[in-house]
């Protein structure tokens, strides 16, 4: 048998850390669905009996601005007509574990971020009606833009304050972090009893109401509260690549 040859190997996706030269390994994206009550309800379901779920992207659909102020882009993904931006918090794990203790799950975190869940809104509510799994709706090319890893040791824990996001300058997203009906610690703790939790993870924690379509040229401005904003411009289309 002859030897296997790559053409290209994959690296290592990392994400800068603010005031460190070293940089975050992203391991894995965990993402949290409808944890802000007004979003379910505007997505169509009562947060009362649909409790908050989890689903990932994978580890190269992120990337962040290499300097503060740097605009990222993202190509409006194929095969769809509806592009939605959700604006949300980023936490990063910095220890692991199994079976968090909830009032111990503030321990395990390394820093935060801002971030945007981008969605191809119509194939995500296609796949929901047909009771099939909605991935193709929420993983695509840079789809999970972020910025820069803010360290816990200088941003403090963030438990509530301003989350909000425009675009073209028009308010479209604004809650607060308070309102997220599963805290960060519940978070952790839940997942930590489905998964392992590794340095590396990085966990979306849900989107507040006001989400919308983007297109073409059109740049978001998404922010928390403590923490750098984050500049995304929607960019043309790829051109088809042919692999070699």
């Amino acid at each position: 048998m002859g030897a296997i040859r790559y053409t290209h190997l994959p690296s290592v996706t990392t994400v800068p850390v603010v005031g460190l030269s070293e940089r975050y390994p992203v391991r894995r994206v965990y993402c949290v669905g409808r944890n802000y009550a007004d979003h379910a309800i505007e997505m169509g379901v009562d947060p009362r009996t649909d409790p908050p779920f989890f689903f990932c992207k994978p580890a190269d659909t992120v990337f962040a601005p290499e300097d503060q102020g740097d605009v990222l882009e993202v190509p409006y993904p194929p095969q769809t007509s509806n592009l939605h931006h959700e604006v949300e918090l980023v936490v990063a794990i910095g220890e692991g574990g199994r079976n968090i203790d909830m009032r111990r799950a503030h321990e395990h975190i390394f820093g935060y971020a801002v971030g945007i869940d981008m969605t191809r809104r119509d194939l995500q509510l296609a796949m929901r009606k047909a009771g099939k799994p909605w991935e193709i709706g929420k993983t695509f090319e840079r789809c999970a833009p972020m910025s820069a890893i803010c360290p816990l040791h200088l941003c403090g824990r963030i438990d509530q304050g301003e989350i909000a996001l425009t675009v073209q300058g028009q308010p479209r997203q604004k809650s607060d972090l308070s309102k997220l009906i599963w805290s960060v610690s519940e978070i952790i703790a839940d997942l930590s009893r489905l998964y392992t939790l590794r340095p590396g993870d990085l966990i979306f924690t849900g989107t507040p109401e006001g989400v919308g379509p983007v297109v073409p040229g059109d740049t978001m401005l998404a922010s928390i509260g403590g923490l750098a904003t984050l500049a995304v411009k929607v960019a043309e289309a790829q051109a088809d690549e042919v692999a070699a």
